[in-house]
């Protein structure tokens, strides 16, 4: 089995390339069931976990937590007048990327899987990145919205995901060393991106197959 983690930029494809590279090997693309079991394990819903990924700025955590209980994050049982935090969230996310490569393996895109992951023998790191204005060019294909739009939303997420990094982790995302792989994807076809993809973590053993 083995896990392929994909960091990517805004623009750069990831959303596209993480599921077709799943695919291609026969992995679970993990996404969506993150944030479920992180909601199912702080009592909180799929939304609010979700909104609380790491792409959100960093103090603009927005929580609604049902009356009653919550499980702790480490154990135990908090009480219903406490929320969980963004730190819970983040352990949560943690544990649930790191379970997730204990077992069944899989793809998993963002969640600073490089960093959480780092040194596993059964695991490959790609980054996905190209020039700011190829990106926001894409990103307005793709999104068919206009420019300035577009750009204020890249600049956003751009920041605060480096952010997220470089606050829980305390280094750079953006720095090779992370990565086996790093891959201009907006220079590179995602077709191909894909085939490099596929071709790296297969030479880790690392498949569904």
């Amino acid at each position: 089995m083995g896990v392929v983690t994909v960091s990517a930029t805004f623009g750069a494809g990831g959303a596209d390339i993480a599921p077709a590279v799943a695919e291609r090997l026969g992995l679970v693309f993990h996404d969506r069931v993150i944030p479920a079991q992180v909601a199912g394990r702080l009592g909180v819903t799929v939304e609010e976990a979700e909104a609380n990924d790491e792409s959100v700025v960093r103090g603009l955590w927005r929580l609604v937590a049902s009356l009653g209980s919550m499980p702790d994050p480490v154990g135990g049982v908090l009480p219903g007048s406490t929320l969980p935090d963004e730190r819970a969230y983040r352990l949560q996310t943690e544990r649930v990327v790191t379970e997730l490569a204990d077992g069944p393996g899989g793809v998993v895109l963002g969640r600073a899987g490089a960093m959480v992951l780092a040194g596993r023998p059964d695991a490959l790191h790609v980054r996905l990145d190209g020039p700011p204005e190829a990106r926001l060019a894409a990103a307005v294909a793709h999104l068919g919205l206009p420019e300035d739009e577009v750009r204020r939303e890249m600049e956003g997420a751009d920041r605060t995901r480096a952010a997220y990094v470089r606050h829980y982790h305390r280094t750079d995302p953006a720095e090779a060393r992370h990565y086996h792989l790093v891959v201009d994807s907006t220079a590179i076809d995602h077709a191909t991106v894909v085939d490099l993809v596929v071709a790296a973590a297969r030479a880790r053993g690392i498949s569904g197959g």
